[in-house]
């Protein structure tokens, strides 16, 4: 052999003994050198420290079956346990020892059903060891808080345990109420994340409220848990779920039938077209979008979907929603026009520039958003509350949508506000200019059912019904929930009878005109 390559392998062999003996210190050594490890993520790996901690843990040797090591903001135990295994229930008031940070209660419980994966190939020893971290250093997160700040942390040996019957459980009591906040349980998903070293995630958890302190994660599987906690309204009950997905559902179809019968009827006869109905197709258009991008979003919010496909839709739904607003607020700014100024109204290439602005607009927003923080988009997670005996469980559901809260309160609930806002002023303006029209001439009751239908058509054509998303709150909330899911979902529908009433009007116009021209005719 090569002296080179001899001399190589021998400093390698040095050098894989000498990471090993570095791996396998005493876990004490490795928890105060994480605690003095630099907070900057560009000078430590979060990542190395934990899972080398892991590793002094799984190959430290102790007497007895078990041992405790602590410092001022880690603790850690490990176990040895066998096929025998009947169950293990750890409380922080029955440990001996309990490091300053730990403020709150806290407790985990292993069903016997932890070993029996691991024993179906052989039978040995095995090593369980648990984790508690009472700050969240070594995992970084964006856009949400952990209830006292503790991450649970637990592992049997080498082995990957998950889709447990036995569900295991993580309780998390806080000093104070935990109502007004939405709390979920999590657990660190790894490599999950573009930024940090993985995400939190609600996926193979449940979540319960035995009493309004204490928070009870159930989940089939071993990892490092925590509790997200928002602050929010409470949680939706889950009764409603069925009946308000149904409703969307059927209305979302109904919407998408009548946007796109109503695109194929304007391309049918776009030769007859103005410019006014050309805004009202842009506006169908971001409809007909918004609804297929709605009905889209929870099935790619699956687990079983990739992320990057999830995060896509929910871009494409944000286009949608900020493209049917500004649509809406067009179809105001062009209300005024042809009622405030009746004369000197053209604008070169009008219809192209509001194109800019209704289609340009929402999209500028939301790329400058991908650019800038792609993580805003992903899957949206909503908590739903049902009663089980005199205890609370929530259970989750996701869609692809926004979310950062900030970008949600900024360009969703802001961006809404403004457009609506801005449309029911012009809808008021508008009613009484057609008031003070009607006033000076007679009115006959044969109009009250035509002007009737003018202002439900103005109603709608200005979208004046996404104001009820502004109501969600106390009395209000269930019937804000289903006149909101009723009306919005039927928003394409509505729009389609409004296109054909004023068709119907224009060709009983052009009807007229015909007539009264060969009348004339007759005459002379």
């Amino acid at each position: 052999m090569d002296c080179r390559a001899v001399l190589f392998l021998c400093l390698s062999l040095v050098t894989s003994q000498s990471g090993e003996e570095e791996g396998a210190q005493d876990p004490l050594s490795w928890m105060k050198r994480m605690e003095k490890a630099p907070r900057r993520p560009t000078s430590t790996n979060p990542a190395e420290l934990v899972h080398s901690l892991v590793f002094s843990l799984l190959n430290a040797t102790f007497q007895g079956s078990n041992q405790t090591w602590q410092t001022s903001t880690i603790q850690t135990l490990a176990f040895k346990l066998g096929c025998d295994f009947a169950g293990l229930s750890l409380y922080s008031d029955a440990l001996d020892r309990v490091p300053q940070a730990a403020r709150a209660r806290h407790a985990m419980q292993f069903p016997t059903e932890l070993t029996k994966k691991a024993c179906r190939t052989r039978r040995r020893e095995l090593r369980l060891i648990c984790m508690y971290f009472f700050n969240t250093r070594f995992f970084p997160h964006d856009n949400s808080s952990l209830l006292n700040d503790y991450v649970l942390g637990a592992q049997l040996g080498s082995e990957h345990v998950d889709n447990l019957m036995e569900p295991i459980n993580i309780s998390f009591w806080h000093n104070q109420s935990l109502e007004g906040y939405n709390v979920t349980c999590v657990f660190w998903k790894e490599g999950a994340s573009k930024h940090h070293w993985g995400l939190w995630s609600p996926e193979g958890c449940r979540t319960e409220q035995p009493s309004p302190s204490q928070v009870l994660c159930r989940c089939n599987h071993l990892s490092y848990f925590a509790v997200l906690m928002q602050f929010s309204p409470a949680p939706l009950p889950a009764e409603l779920l069925a009946p308000l997905t149904y409703i969307s559902l059927v209305g979302c179809s109904i919407s998408i039938v009548a946007s796109l019968l109503t695109l194929l009827l304007h391309f049918h006869a776009r030769k007859q077209s103005n410019f006014i109905t050309r805004i009202h197709m842009h506006l169908h258009a971001s409809v007909l979008l918004l609804n297929v991008a709605f009905l889209l979003s929870p099935a790619l919010a699956l687990p079983s979907v990739p992320g990057a496909a999830c995060m896509a839709l929910g871009a494409i739904l944000h286009f949608a929603l900020l493209s049917c607003l500004t649509w809406m607020a067009i179809e105001g700014f062009n209300l005024y026009l042809l009622l405030g100024r009746v004369y000197n109204i053209y604008v070169r290439r009008y219809v192209l520039k509001l194109c800019a602005v209704g289609w340009g607009v929402p999209a500028l927003l939301v790329l400058l958003l991908l650019a800038i923080k792609s993580s805003a988009y992903g899957r949206h997670t909503i908590s739903l509350s049902h009663s089980q005996g005199n205890s609370t469980g929530l259970q989750h559901m996701s869609i692809c949508w926004v979310q950062s809260p900030e970008v949600h309160h900024i360009l969703v609930m802001g961006y809404g506000g403004l457009t609506t806002l801005f449309n029911l002023v012009v809808l008021a303006w508008a009613l009484r200019t057609l008031r003070r029209l009607k006033a000076r001439e007679e009115a006959p009751g044969s109009r009250a059912c035509r002007d009737t239908v003018t202002v439900l058509g103005l109603t709608v054509l200005l979208g004046t019904t996404w104001a009820l998303a502004f109501f969600s709150f106390g009395v209000f909330l269930l019937p804000q929930l289903f006149l909101f899911t009723i009306f919005n979902s039927l928003y394409g529908f509505f729009l389609f009878l409004w296109f054909c009433s004023q068709r119907c009007r224009a060709e009983a116009e052009a009807e007229a005109e015909k007539e009264a021209f060969s009348s004339s005719q007759m005459m002379h």
